[in-house]
């Protein structure tokens, strides 16, 4: 048997069918490394000039409405256009390329500037999942476009380009890389098992009870045996569908309670405002029935030791694969230790 807790190993992503090298030994090694400020959290109510409060001009001079709740547009520097040619490229089989179509929206979860989803109230949460599951209805109306991702940068050492929590959609033409791969895992276990694979693992999660950190009638947040951030975790829905458009009243109402309780946990490890990316990842659409197909959300969080000390992806994680020193066991602990009401709350 491994010793998870003290020898080196690998673990394998069932969703991606690739591995994690995890070194527990070396989280005992000194930090000499790069170690910044924390840079204060002062944000007002209302910043009038942001781009994304309710009332303000955005950088195409678009006024916004006066929003109460949550409020979406199509973004104003889309990475993807509506109107893009279906144009391709290739040069000898060596330089391909193709065009890409989409369209990019943002969401502001709240009016309020200085609200993250950890300091908002089931019921605002609500709100914003209401908004998710109608855009990716609407969304997927348009018979070309695939894929439709739900994410959101929090912080801006994730490349956050405004402080106004919000999130993002991308719909595009195609089928991202991580899509692709965790299509193919998932079609796999299902065509063995009639089972899909996120319902057989949850269920083995949940009767060790090792990496759990929210456990609700319709939803579970884990630590994944193979996480390769040093605090990343998984939304799992218990009931087995494709994509948001089929969660009822009841399993949005525990969706925004797993994800206040989630980030809250996170600011509470730090007492920071924890940055990470996190997305959902669903069901291709336009594509025909896709039972193997499980709702999950990622959370990728980039901290390490404390508020300023991050984790990079360098040197072997570049050129060979992901490793990590804290095990996912370990953050688990963690996680499960801090209080459910937020650390400025307290």
């Amino acid at each position: 048997m491994l010793n998870f807790s003290e020898q080196p190993h690998k673990r394998k992503n069932l969703l991606t069918g690739e591995y994690i090298l995890v070194s527990p030994h070396r989280s005992k090694r000194p930090w000499q490394g790069q170690v910044e400020d924390l840079a204060p959290d002062d944000r007002p109510q209302y910043d009038p000039k942001c781009y994304l409060c309710p009332g303000n001009a955005r950088a195409d001079g678009t006024i916004n409405p006066d929003y109460k709740d949550s409020f979406v547009f199509v973004n104003d520097f889309s990475a993807l256009l509506e109107d893009s040619s279906l144009d391709t490229f290739n040069e000898d089989n060596l330089l391909q390329a193709e065009a890409e179509r989409g369209i990019c929206k943002v969401i502001s979860f709240s009016p309020r500037h200085d609200l993250t989803l950890p300091q908002m109230s089931p019921t605002e949460i609500k709100a914003v999942v209401d908004l998710w599951q109608r855009e990716f209805r609407e969304l997927a109306e348009h018979d070309w476009i695939k894929y439709i991702q739900i994410f959101e940068n929090k912080g801006s050492i994730m490349g956050c380009s405004n402080p106004h929590p919000h999130g993002q959609i991308w719909a595009q033409s195609s089928l991202p890389v991580e899509i692709q791969k965790e299509s193919e895992q998932q079609a796999i276990y299902f065509q063995k098992n009639s089972r899909t694979l996120l319902q057989d693992y949850l269920a083995l999660e949940l009767k060790k009870d090792e990496r759990i950190i929210v456990n609700n009638e319709h939803f579970v947040a884990l630590v994944p045996f193979w996480a390769a951030w040093p605090y990343e975790t998984m939304i799992i829905s218990k009931r087995a569908v494709p994509s948001i458009l089929e969660f009822t009243e009841a399993e949005k109402e525990d969706l925004a309670k797993t994800l206040q309780e989630l980030t809250i946990r996170y600011d509470n490890i730090f007492k920071t405002s924890f940055p990470y990316s996190a997305g959902m990842h669903q069901a291709p659409v336009n594509s025909g029935d896709q039972p193997e197909w499980h709702w999950h959300m990622h959370f990728y969080p980039p901290l390490l030791r404390s508020a300023t000390v991050k984790k990079f992806m360098v040197g072997y994680e570049m050129l060979a694969n992901p490793q990590r020193d804290i095990t996912p066991e370990q953050a688990a602990d963690t996680l499960k230790q801090q209080a459910t009401v937020h650390y400025k709350a307290q």
